[in-house]
């Protein structure tokens, strides 16, 4: 059966329909291996300024893309000196445009090898990491069971779901549906693996949240509908940052789509991580920077 009559069986189109707004209206015309190489983003010719030492590679969340996640934190990122990346992954066979639906582990690995592409091509002895949804919290495994902590220098997860998607309570209904968690298992392995106490979950959060030597940050938005509740995207462990949008602008509504898409608020939060020795204070007027 092709993979695209297997996503719209009932119950894994509930969790699509979910997810799927992380994806923009752009997807359906964009290509995922488009790049935008003449601006610096996937440019592989860019070289790290003493400023900004470390390329950055861009992780898009569920049903996203290399392009379409990026369309506006990549641009904002290359105007402000960084030379920036971003990769597809998870791809199932038959399913164009609509990626991070394969086995996380294996989207783990090829993040891996992407790292290691992107260190090569510009000569850094670190890569800095910026994540959306399932792309903030991905990384972790590929640092914390694939080496990724001797390559990366910083973790930033937007609206990540650390703690599994309970999609506002959705997957609660799971175990009234027989059979629901095995289809979604052999159809879409991503979505399964992000459902709250699976066990690539389990193993990822096992023996602490983070890895020795990588700064953390996560920027989470209290209208988050997707990874809720929104207080399990949170991290512990002694170099992290949490935050929440609302501490920084309550005018700012943001859920979890549009804090990965256009929020300049969270984009403001990201430069911060990415460069604390520069960092100034982002409020509502960071949407204007």
């Amino acid at each position: 059966m092709l993979p695209w009559k297997r996503l719209l069986r009932p119950l894994t189109a509930l969790l699509l329909a979910a997810a799927a707004a992380t994806v923009p209206a752009s997807a359906a015309h964009a290509s995922p291996t488009a790049t935008t190489s003449s601006s610096g983003w996937n440019d592989y010719s860019c070289k790290p300024s003493a400023a900004h030492p470390r390329p950055v590679v861009l992780v898009h969340g569920t049903l996203g893309n290399s392009v379409d996640n990026w369309l506006s934190l990549a641009p904002y990122l290359q105007v402000r000196g960084y030379c920036v990346y971003s990769l597809d992954y998870g791809q199932l066979p038959g399913v164009p445009l609509f990626h991070g639906l394969g086995p996380i582990d294996k989207s783990a690995e090829q993040l891996s090898a992407f790292v290691d592409r992107v260190l090569s091509a510009t000569g850094a002895a670190k890569a800095d990491l910026v994540g959306h949804s399932q792309g903030g919290m991905m990384p972790r495994y590929y640092l914390k069971f694939l080496g990724g902590a001797a390559k990366v220098n910083a973790l930033v997860g937007l609206a990540p779901d650390n703690h599994g998607a309970g999609l506002s309570g959705l997957t609660n209904l799971l175990p009234y549906f027989p059979g629901a968690e095995d289809l979604i298992s052999a159809a879409t392995p991503g979505l399964a693996d992000q459902i709250p106490g699976s066990a690539f979950l389990a193993k990822l959060n096992a023996g602490g949240d983070t890895v020795p030597g990588v700064h953390y940050t996560v920027v989470s938005t209290q209208y988050d509908e997707v990874a809720t509740p929104w207080r399990s995207q949170y991290l512990s462990g002694p170099d992290v940052h949490n935050v929440l949008l609302q501490d920084l602008c309550p005018l700012d509504l943001s859920e979890h789509v549009a804090i990965g898409l256009f929020d300049r608020i969270a984009f403001h939060e990201v430069a911060n991580a990415l460069d604390p020795a520069r960092a100034t204070p982002t409020t509502c007027a960071s949407a204007l920077s």
